[in-house]
């Protein structure tokens, strides 16, 4: 079946895929190839959840666990329409968004630029509070995004669900970055628990009306992001996960319901492709935009231990650098263009790297002034695993929440195999063999000197070319208050 699909790619993608390897070595701003006129234009559907952790999916691990004693400590979560994304798509295992945060992650993705860049750190909130964290309104909209390049080429574009990408009267409106279609789909916080359903519904209107044309939307779930309140309909199938005693409902059951009424309308978007024959046109990508959050939060703690805990091996949630809070699924699934059933746990793909490839797949040109920190990675979503040419980065000026463990560093660099974690002033130096320390719990900085030396001045001199701006004291910090001491 893979080599099926690997075929059915090359024949459909003609000479020009046989460049992308080479082109991906070019300067960004001609890092692109153009598809055979010839030939129908792909589609492109990325379906975007909030706070989804990496474990978070039976696909990546996520099992039904019974303890010794007879009790439930996790049970069977049920979404066989990511599970079939799988199954006739790519999943990719070293999936990293360019910040462990919701605005900058989505960023990185629109922009294929580092937020940092753009002093982006965390969520765009209202104007005092941006002012008081040094950070902009909005994301300025005269930098290209992928949806402002792909409109320019031809595609019908959407957004439909969470932005997050600036707000306020004096933020720009979506079509000022290239959207012809905007809903935010959420009108209040009695209606969240529809929200999901109400962004499926446009995004299959959307292809509906768009299917004899190139179409891109973005679907940007607000689940599973805190507060969660599921409808009866939505526990009724976790209703056996309710409390055994007293009159609350589980942790499991709130975050299994939310996570299963995601994955049913999954399957709308895939099954009204697949009625209009499209699903061999378009590529579906599935993914998340930072870790899940730390269940002491109010505002998760009814649900947080079924949440928190899901990111697999991997120490680290929301906000943190470690793997738990940036990396993430990446699921792609466009039949005869992605290889069925594959899983590639050697490609390093980043946020930033989604913009170039998702044009190049296209044939759109990249604007000759944008040189983004990604790359095109088409060559990975065909089912050739290849090596990135250029690092990933991150910076946090913020604090991490929850146990200490999770509390990385205020910097970050993936140089191949390598991650190296650090503070500015040379403190908590941390060098990790990802793929044979996933857990980072091995640090081998004193092993590895010259290795140390060579990506700390990367991300040292990354950093001074950052907008300057205010640090929480907090920041890069797992302090903890031991008894005695003057705290």
């Amino acid at each position: 079946m893979t080599d099926i699909s690997r075929a059915g790619f090359l024949k459909k993608m003609g000479v020009y895929t046989a460049g992308l390897a080479t082109s991906s070595m070019l300067p960004y701003s001609k890092n692109v190839c153009a598809a055979p006129e010839s030939e129908q234009r792909q589609n492109f559907i990325f379906i975007f959840c909030d706070d989804l952790g990496w474990a978070d999916l039976p696909c990546h691990g996520h099992k039904s666990v019974t303890a010794h004693g007879g009790w439930i400590v996790r049970d069977e979560l049920k979404m066989p329409n990511v599970d079939r994304m799988a199954s006739e798509g790519t999943i990719f295992t070293q999936f990293y968004v360019a910040s462990a945060v919701c605005s900058p992650s989505r960023t990185g993705i629109m922009t294929g630029l580092f937020p940092s860049r753009l002093g982006i750190h965390d969520y765009l909130a209202t104007q005092e509070l941006n002012k008081e964290r040094g950070m902009p309104d909005f994301v300025d909209p005269k930098i290209p995004t992928v949806t402002s390049i792909l409109k320019q080429s031809g595609y019908a574009t959407a957004h439909f669900g969470k932005w997050h990408l600036g707000s306020g009267s004096e933020a720009p409106q979506p079509e000022q970055y290239g959207i012809d279609r905007y809903k935010n789909c959420l009108d209040g916080p009695g209606k969240r628990p529809g929200s999901t359903e109400m962004i499926a519904d446009r995004t299959i209107s959307f292809i509906d009306s768009h299917r004899y044309t190139p179409f891109y939307i973005n679907v940007w779930l607000y689940d599973p992001h805190s507060p969660l309140h599921p409808t009866d309909e939505q526990l009724e199938p976790y209703a056996y996960l309710s409390p055994k005693y007293g009159d609350q409902k589980g942790a499991l059951q709130i975050w299994y319901s939310v996570l299963t009424n995601i994955d049913r309308h999954v399957g709308r978007i895939l099954d009204k492709l697949d009625d209009l024959g499209l699903s061999e046109n378009t590529y579906v990508i599935f993914s998340s935009d930072n870790g899940p959050e730390s269940g002491l939060m109010s505002f998760t703690s009814h649900y947080g231990g079924a949440s928190s805990t899901n990111t697999g091996p991997f120490r680290g949630i929301k906000r943190s650098l470690y793997e738990g809070g940036i990396r993430e699924p990446f699921i792609v699934r466009c039949p005869g263009n992605t290889p069925a059933g594959h899983v590639d746990s050697k490609t390093v793909i980043g946020g930033v790297d989604y913009l170039p490839t998702i044009c190049s797949l296209a044939g759109a040109e990249l604007p000759s002034d944008l040189h983004p920190d990604g790359e095109n990675m088409a060559t990975a979503l065909a089912g050739n695993q290849r090596n990135k040419t250029k690092p990933l980065m991150w910076e946090n000026r913020f604090p991490v929440y929850g146990h200490v463990i999770h509390k990385s560093p205020m910097l970050a660099i993936r140089d191949g195999d390598w991650k190296l974690l650090m503070n500015p002033d040379n403190t908590r130096i941390e060098l990790y063999d990802i793929p044979n320390d996933p857990t980072e719990l091995s640090n081998v900085a004193e092993k590895y000197p010259e290795l140390v030396l060579r990506l700390s001045h990367t991300l040292l001199e990354w950093q001074k070319t950052l907008p300057e701006g205010p640090l929480h004291k907090d920041a890069g910090s797992n302090y903890y208050p031991w008894p005695g001491e003057n705290n």
